[in-house]
């Protein structure tokens, strides 16, 4: 298996999608100077480039280009675009990384996946549609489920489109700063297999310490 060479941030455009669980991934991706700064309109969505050769904070380089997309066809329609850039660059599904949110972890957990099921997702539906598999790799950002796991009624659509209360937002920041080792890993060229064992299901921030 390849190493990644697409990495594909879900979430949904427009400035009033900011800030919103659904797009914890474009939240995050803000957080990482590793990317390059200016993006272009391609592939119905936002679309970069990192060459190779290029210097990572963890003072490795990139060993191959690695392309970056932001989907512009909402959430539910996303593999539209990563297909589309894919088949452009003739990239296999194995060797793309998807990063989306994922309401089955709490926040403050990270979770790299290889392949399986899509847990209600519209954006990973649409990206098994595109492609006929779901064998790509998953970045998955806990944003939990409103009033917790068992609680009746709950109004999903609304809460992934709602923005993160205050201490969320801290949260999240924090989640962000201890994930972004594991993706500078990632550009690096080093085998997601490999890190697996510590970041199939990572607790990087402790709920215990916050104030919900």
């Amino acid at each position: 298996m390849k190493n990644i060479q697409l990495v594909a941030f879900l979430g949904n455009y427009g400035k009033k999608y900011d800030g919103t669980r659904h797009n914890v991934a474009w939240e995050f991706a803000k957080t990482l100077s590793v990317l390059p700064a200016n993006t272009q309109k391609k592939f119905k969505g936002q679309f970069s480039v990192l060459d190779s050769g290029v210097l990572l904070p963890n003072g490795m380089v990139t060993e191959d280009k690695i392309y970056f997309l932001w989907p512009e066809t909402y959430m539910n329609l996303s593999g539209h675009s990563v297909i589309e850039c894919a088949t452009f660059y003739k990239i296999k599904p194995e060797n793309i990384l998807v990063i989306h949110d994922e309401l089955e972890l709490a926040p403050g957990v990270v979770s790299l996946k290889w392949s399986g099921g899509l847990g209600g997702h519209n954006g990973l539906r649409s990206m098994k549609e595109s492609f006929g598999t779901a064998d790509f790799w998953r970045l998955r950002f806990g944003i939990g489920r409103p009033g917790g796991v068992k609680a009746e009624g709950q109004d999903i659509a609304g809460y992934v489109l709602s923005s993160f209360t205050k201490d969320e937002s801290i949260i999240c920041a924090q989640t962000f700063m201890g994930t972004a080792e594991l993706f500078t890993k990632i550009l690096s060229g080093e085998d997601p297999q490999k890190l697996l064992p510590q970041w199939k299901k990572n607790k990087v921030v402790d709920l215990c310490t916050q104030k919900l």
